[in-house]
């Protein structure tokens, strides 16, 4: 399962968006957010929607049954919840959130987020797994780890509610700082993120073949 991050059907439907849903630790947390952008203007959604489409092109030539967690990037959610539920739903081996972030414009590099700490034993194992397997293959592709939060390309979340409500193996990748000029130039082309789909398939593949 992919979950391309956000949607691009926002505008105007605040309330919807800023809804409280549960955060899986107990508490509460808007259903979503806009996402980020680039300085020149293009929008975070569209990235993780493209990104996830070229995942799931090169996942599919492989063999890999593929789903996504929204069809188009025209809608408002699903919200956070429902996001980190619909791996169990769709018995899925593995569930890859799509991101990219929207730090200070020096920050550069990726990190791939899990639920920490762990709530239930396919997050403290699986899911680990699965972190370091897309860590691994982005940075064997040449792709920076990030140098501004994590350490070493991972970052361990207790925030994400796409990720603890996982009851299957779950992680979320922040492909890139979109603030910063570099990185924004190359995830904006068609030859760029084409790159970082071929490093997150490559990462979804080496954890199926261990699994």
């Amino acid at each position: 399962m992919l979950d391309p991050g956000h949607n691009g059907g926002t505008a105007g439907r605040s309330a919807e968006l800023n809804r409280q849903v549960p955060n899986g630790r107990g508490g509460t947390k808007i259903c979503n957010t806009t996402g980020t952008a680039t300085n020149a203007g293009y929008p975070e959604h569209a990235f993780n929607f493209d990104v996830a489409q070229r995942v799931r092109e090169l996942l599919t030539a492989s063999g890999v049954q593929v789903v996504l967690t929204r069809p188009d990037d025209a809608g408002l959610g699903p919200c956070v919840d429902d996001r980190g539920a619909a791996g169990q739903r769709a018995n899925a081996d593995a569930v890859v959130s799509i991101h990219a972030d929207g730090a200070a414009p020096p920050g550069r590099g990726f990190h791939v987020a899990y639920s920490d700490p762990p709530l239930n034993d396919v997050q403290r194992g699986p899911a680990l797994e699965l972190a370091r397997a897309l860590r691994d293959e982005m940075t064997k592709a040449g792709l920076p780890p990030s140098n501004y939060t994590g350490a070493d390309g991972l970052s361990p979340r207790p925030d994400l509610a796409g990720l603890n409500f996982a009851e299957r193996p779950a992680a979320l990748v922040e492909c890139a700082n979109m603030r910063n000029a570099a990185e924004a130039a190359v995830i904006s082309t068609p030859e760029g993120r084409q790159r970082y789909a071929a490093a997150i398939s490559a990462g979804v593949l080496a954890f199926l073949a261990r699994r």
